[in-house]
């Protein structure tokens, strides 16, 4: 018989395209999403500088930053789901 290329393999003539690894994962700003750490950051800012409450400020980042790592290490496109998920309606009538 011919010489094919062997089932299960994944090196065809042709059809080779390397992909840098920061087009593949997530970007993070440490550790947490970048757009929800950045509204974060502007949230506790607001509270912190904006009211005076410094310590409230820092809570509220200390507590949302550690809330969305957790969540990112779980599922680094959970912001996008959620998104997502909050567009459909809670119920489909029939």
């Amino acid at each position: 018989m011919g010489q094919g290329i062997p089932f299960g393999s994944d090196d065809l003539p042709g059809f080779y395209a390397p992909v840098h690894r920061a087009l593949a994962e997530p970007i993070l700003l440490g550790g947490a999403p970048r757009a929800l750490a950045i509204v974060n950051g502007t949230l506790a800012g607001a509270v912190g500088l904006g009211l005076r409450l410094w310590l409230v400020g820092l809570a509220i980042w200390a507590i949302g930053h550690v809330l969305s790592v957790w969540a990112a290490r779980r599922d680094p496109q959970f912001v996008d789901v959620a998104r997502r998920h909050l567009r459909y309606p809670t119920w489909i009538r029939p």
